[in-house]
């Protein structure tokens, strides 16, 4: 009797030693600095046979090329009624529940967006669904109610609970217009009353749902601090209740003369991020950032910089950045700001989510090889292989994925190669025939 219940004792002290060790991970895991993508288009641009493929030139998933980037996070924009339009349509509710089931079982997180609308939501256009044209403000609110609830409520029967649910996209002048638009003729804010009831109806739902989904109010121009002052003031006054201060990035849209240099706001959206945590009390996130794919160093160099801002918001209350459509190559959507070439590989841009990142000099080793100096000069690059091996092939490309530089070399831990590069960003990749693996290279 004295030794099954020894036995029995045991067994409880293990379990409860896994339900803690369990609980720390999971505490662990929400911690997590966000590093996220908005990759909406993805389910179309892969019904339409565009093909990913990694730096390596290996055709992949997306989803894994992202996680291969350190993206731990996915959001997903939905629409009411959506149509069938390749680039402004499609993200209906179902769409949503099998992208998130995607992304949650590459073990990353999901964020939902919800633009109560039957396509783009943004401060240029905030279109009631057609289904509701016609509807009384008090319609409206059930609608707003009954179609977040609805949405989060199939994810989480699904499987998936989000971790954050955005009520409305880009609302700096208000949703569902004309009933909660701010911007008047007359310059006015007479539909704050309304915009509060839509918002708290949003939040009520969400956490109907589940509480611990987090609710997020998100403004574009995160560099606009009297703006955000401006509105997120009126919705104290109103109580409107919410968990997090969503901001819009884009320092390629700043101003109507178009300011491209990031380094003439970044401070600003620090500073904005900083007061609206001391301010309200909030924790904030860059939910969407973007810059142009044709200036990769610039747009790396920006995201850097972002993510180091957002990292310093006292407090730990900075939680991410989130690039709106990385993978949505321009040659396949016609937008300018992705992080993705029309040959189907990411640009060295994404690669400012990679933890191995301080400022303008990258260094990403695998497990296989590293490189060194690593940045250099040109020179003699050198590398070391963690094991001995047959020959190797090894290549390097430009962040366009062109082949600048190739040599074979004999199987031996240390080698040498001459470079012959001009300063930028490369991919060294070494393939032995039955093993490949990629290195990031800096020249200065």
């Amino acid at each position: 009797m004295q030794k099954r219940l020894i036995s029995s004792f045991k067994r409880s002290t293990y379990l409860l030693c896994f339900l803690f060790l369990a609980i720390v991970i999971s505490k662990s895991a929400q911690a997590q600095f966000v590093k996220g993508a908005d990759v909406g288009w993805l389910p179309q641009m892969e019904a339409t046979g565009f093909k990913f493929y990694n730096n390596a030139g290996v055709q992949s998933n997306c989803l894994q090329i992202l996680k291969e980037k350190e993206i731990n996070t996915i959001r997903l924009r939905v629409w009411v009624n959506p149509s069938n339009d390749k680039t402004s349509g499609h993200c209906s509710k179902k769409e949503t529940v099998v992208m998130a089931l995607r992304a949650q079982a590459m073990g990353m997180r999901v964020m939902i967006d919800f633009h109560y609308s039957d396509t783009w939501a943004d401060p240029g256009k905030q279109t009631k669904p057609a289904a509701w044209a016609s509807h009384t403000f008090a319609q409206l609110l059930d609608d707003v109610y009954n179609h977040t609830y609805e949405v989060l409520d199939t994810l989480k029967q699904c499987g998936v609970t989000p971790e954050w649910a955005q009520i409305g996209n880009e609302i700096a002048g208000g949703m569902l217009w004309p009933d909660a638009k701010l911007w008047a003729p007359d310059g006015s804010s007479a539909n704050w009353p309304n915009l509060s009831q839509l918002l708290n109806k949003g939040y009520d739902a969400a956490k109907a749902v589940d509480s611990s989904i987090k609710v997020v109010i998100h403004l574009e121009g995160g560099n606009e601090n009297s703006k955000f002052r401006w509105f997120f003031d009126n919705a104290k006054t109103q109580g409107v209740r919410y968990d997090i201060i969503g901001l819009s990035y884009y320092p390629y849209w700043i101003s109507p003369t178009g300011f491209k240099d990031y380094n003439l706001s970044i401070n600003d959206l620090a500073n904005n991020m900083n007061d609206m945590v001391s301010r309200y009390g909030k924790e904030v996130m860059v939910v969407e950032v973007g810059d142009l794919d044709t200036q990769v160093q610039a747009t790396y160099n920006m995201l850097v910089a972002v993510i180091d801002k957002t990292l310093a918001v006292p407090g730990g209350k900075g939680l991410g950045v989130i690039y709106w459509e990385p993978e949505g190559a321009k040659s396949w959507s016609g937008y300018s700001l992705s992080c993705w070439n029309s040959n189907g590989k990411p640009t060295a841009a994404l690669d400012a989510f990679l933890t191995n990142t301080s400022a303008l000099n990258p260094m990403h080793a695998q497990s296989d090889f590293s490189i060194y100096p690593n940045p250099c000069a040109g020179g003699v690059l050198n590398f070391e292989f963690s094991t001995v091996a047959g020959s190797r092939q090894v290549r390097i490309f430009d962040i366009n994925g062109r082949l600048m530089q190739e040599i074979i070399m004999a199987g031996a831990i240390q080698n040498s190669m001459q470079l012959n590069l001009l300063p930028g960003i490369y991919f060294v990749n070494a393939d032995s025939g039955n093993f490949s693996d990629a290195v990031k290279l800096v020249v200065k």
